[in-house]
């Protein structure tokens, strides 16, 4: 059996717990303070509890990052609207797919001013995006339908990633873009600690319903990497993005300042385009295998100190 192999099957055989298993223990435990709920969670989907004295796996960070490292600035990274101007400030306009429109709900959405394709998503969550490739077979009344139950949930408390908790909902349209060749829109995903990309993944396959998506792993030299975090990598790895030099370029401008960001990049047709940033990967409750990576990328992390967190908090 190949390496490549044994990671597929090492993943089927390691999940501690299935996603309907976590969202009974959400619905169920919605009311526990973070800390508690963090800690509770935690210990489901990897058998312990985490140690938020003294954190060492990146699982394990990013919980106290969550609890300890409240600033204000995180909120508009992780707000899929305000992030554009953050973006702009730092690394250009250019880099951003065009917006056609922002509304306050789901009901006051002009499709009329849409164009024939186009793409919808909510600023306050991650993955309820709505793509219409073609306007006239597009059920708009399923659109808002699934909108509108977007906006009934608070993504904050699946996770308690709390810079979630206090943005104002919004839905954002944007121009539909697809790479003519590989007729998908890839996603170039980077982890940054402080301004420093140091390992990344491509998401590929997203579209396909025999494959589903898939994640492969690669550091900053363009190595695959033996990971699995999430998905399990594609039967043939990707090949290196045309611009994958100015992604990291980028992405080290982005994430300046912040212990650690998972920077996300398209690459369509010659050009890059900004996707989103990720403070809490999976939520910080996703294993890898094998799981001394975790530990591996947790030392990439340096916490800043809990006073200057606390007066952060207050900025």
């Amino acid at each position: 059996m190949s390496f490549r192999s044994f990671i597929h099957l090492f993943r089927k055989l390691y999940v501690p717990v299935t996603n309907s298993e976590l969202a009974a223990f959400f619905h169920e435990h919605r009311g526990m303070s973070d800390e508690k709920y963090i800690k509770q969670k935690f210990k489901k989907r990897f058998g312990y509890y985490p140690d938020l004295d003294s954190p060492s796996t990146f699982n394990e960070k990013l919980q106290w990052i969550k609890l300890y490292d409240r600033r204000p600035i995180y909120t508009q990274m992780v707000d899929k609207y305000a992030v554009r101007e953050y973006v702009k400030e730092r690394i250009g306009e250019e880099y951003l797919i065009p917006m056609l429109g922002v509304w306050d709900s789901p009901d006051k959405i002009d499709f009329s001013a849409l164009p024939d394709s186009f793409v919808l998503k909510p600023n306050h969550d991650s993955g309820s995006i709505v793509i219409c490739k073609d306007k006239k077979t597009f059920d708009t009344g399923k659109a808002v339908s699934k909108l509108k139950k977007t906006f009934r949930h608070n993504y904050y408390l699946k996770s308690r990633e709390w810079p979630y908790k206090n943005i104002k909902k919004k839905i954002v349209a944007e121009e539909y873009v697809e790479d003519a060749e590989t007729h998908e829109l890839r996603d170039y995903k980077f982890f940054t600690f402080d301004g420093v990309p140091k390992m990344m993944f491509i998401a590929t396959e997203r579209q396909n319903k025999e494959t589903g998506v898939r994640f492969d792993f690669f550091d900053m030299e363009f190595n695959h990497l033996p990971i699995i975090s999430g998905p399990p990598c594609a039967d043939v790895p990707p090949e290196k993005p045309e611009h994958f030099d100015l992604m990291k370029e980028l992405a080290a401008k982005l994430s300046a300042g912040t212990p650690q960001v998972r920077v996300d990049f398209y690459e369509a047709n010659g050009r890059v385009y900004f996707g989103e940033l990720t403070l809490f990967h999976h939520g910080g409750f996703c294993p890898f295998v094998p799981d001394e990576w975790d530990k591996t990328i947790g030392e990439w992390i340096v916490l800043p100190e809990k006073a200057e967190t606390e007066k952060n908090s207050k900025k």
